[in-house]
């Protein structure tokens, strides 16, 4: 609660200094105060048909070829089509993304993207894959991958992952897009720099006064951010994470350096580099495009305790699956 009350804090006083600047130029991408402008609402669905890793037959490649593309975009209009359904049919196999297998939701509730030319989200190593420094390092990659592991009793709500539950989606998960929900926003005081997530409505706040690190006794789900300019880019470091945070495997000893750079008026390039030696050979870098859209006005709530029927359904199921085993009626 303290976190959304300072959120909402610098939102006032970053609208009152503004409100009381002298008019600045048009183009000139500055705060009132100086600092390079990054504010706005933006949104990563162009960045949702690419994946986080790269698969192999691309290699080294970066983007895909002309012929690779024009198979997108006739993929992308035939989900366009698919789109449009009103009535959702049973779907008997497990194949085709989120929505595939079962009786889901319908398609058009999945948001979409521009068809995209790149090969991967994660742009270093050059073959665009994580590099675990071993089969247990993997291995705990894998399974923060999977969340709420299979062949568990579902005794109660601690035995689901913490996205599942509602309590976060984890840091820098957050920022990278997923099937819906990809909106972020940025805003700018003197002195900091704080940013809203659509999913889970998760937010921190970045102080840029050159404070230490918190003491490594505390830690967060988030870490612990600390940030400065380089130029026009705001470059972040992030430290002091939970050993529940679990970043696609990582210890405690995670490390995150985030840069955040402005590239047009409706536009910041995003870059991310993660280090941890006890589970990754080397530092690996990803990044993405936050672009804002001009169908956005505000941050839509993510009501997800109130809607969060799954986790009631799977531990009342699993009571019922236990009752079922013994003979109770």
């Amino acid at each position: 609660m303290k976190l959304f009350f300072a959120l909402a804090l610098l939102i006032c006083v970053a609208a009152a200094v503004s409100a009381q600047a002298p008019a600045r130029p048009a183009g000139a991408l500055r705060t009132a105060w100086g600092d390079p402008d990054i504010t706005g609402l933006f949104t990563t669905d162009d960045e949702l048909g690419v994946p986080f890793e790269r698969p192999p037959q691309f290699g080294d490649r970066q983007v895909v070829t002309a012929e690779e593309f024009a198979q997108r975009q006739t993929q992308a209009e035939r989900q366009e089509e698919a789109d449009r359904e009103q009535i959702v049919a049973p779907r008997q196999t497990a194949e085709g993304g989120p929505v595939g297998g079962g009786t889901g939701p319908p398609s058009h509730w999945i948001e979409r993207g521009k068809p995209s030319r790149r090969t991967s989200l994660v742009i270093d190593p050059p073959d665009g894959r994580i590099p675990f420094l071993n089969d247990e390092a993997r291995r705990r990659g894998a399974a923060a991958s999977a969340r709420t592991p299979e062949g568990i009793l579902f005794a109660g709500p601690e035995d689901l992952d913490k996205y599942d539950r509602c309590i976060t989606r984890g840091f820098p998960h957050v920022i990278f897009p997923t099937i819906y929900d990809n909106t972020s926003q940025i805003v700018q005081g003197p002195g900091y720099v704080s940013i809203r997530y659509e999913m889970i409505h998760d937010a921190r706040v970045i102080p840029l006064d050159n404070r230490p690190h918190l003491s490594p006794s505390i830690r967060s789900y988030f870490g612990d951010s600390r940030g400065h300019w380089e130029g026009d880019t705001l470059v972040v470091d992030v430290t002091n994470f939970s050993k529940n945070a679990g970043y696609r495997g990582a210890t405690t000893n995670l490390h995150v350096t985030e840069r955040f750079r402005r590239t047009d008026a409706t536009t910041v390039h995003y870059e991310l580099t993660v280090e941890d030696p006890t589970t990754f050979s080397r530092p690996w870098t990803a990044s993405l495009d936050l672009r804002k859209d001009a169908r956005q006005v505000q941050v839509p709530e993510y009501a997800c305790h109130e809607g969060n029927y799954a986790m009631f359904n799977i531990l009342s199921g699993a009571r019922a699956g236990e009752k079922a085993s013994s003979g109770e009626r």
